[in-house]
């Protein structure tokens, strides 16, 4: 099964930038759809975008023109580039993947079935 470990949180002003990182370990060729959730204090974790196998990606309307996900495969990484941040955007950041073979069809939580131990991004005014 595939480890996933996030990197790059941490504290900017509104308006600024912050690249998230999320190295995955053991085989990685099966797992077609990874993505990056948030979970805000007393919130729900929601999704803020998706990638899969082909390059093609999906975002949460908050996030569209803001955050870029990508991957980089001859280093099992995923990416969230996150400029323009917003103090909404306040959150620990989940790196996740659907179970091998499965493709970004369901982007709801419970059908991510691997997840990183989070980073926190926090963004002030």
């Amino acid at each position: 099964q595939v480890q996933l470990v996030e990197s790059g949180g941490g504290s900017v002003q509104a308006g600024g930038s912050l690249r998230l990182s999320c190295a995955a370990s053991g085989n990685t060729d099966t797992y077609y759809c990874m993505g990056w959730f948030r979970q805000a204090p007393g919130k729900e974790r929601e999704g803020v975008a998706f990638i899969d196998r082909y390059g093609s990606t999906r975002y949460e309307d908050s996030v569209k023109g803001r955050f870029t996900i990508s991957e980089d495969n001859a280093k099992n990484t995923l990416y969230l580039q996150m400029n323009s941040l917003k103090p909404e955007d306040t959150a620990m950041y989940y790196c996740a993947a659907r179970r091998p073979g499965a493709y970004c069809d369901r982007l709801w939580v419970s059908e991510f079935r691997y997840w990183g131990q989070g980073t926190q991004v926090t963004v002030s005014s």
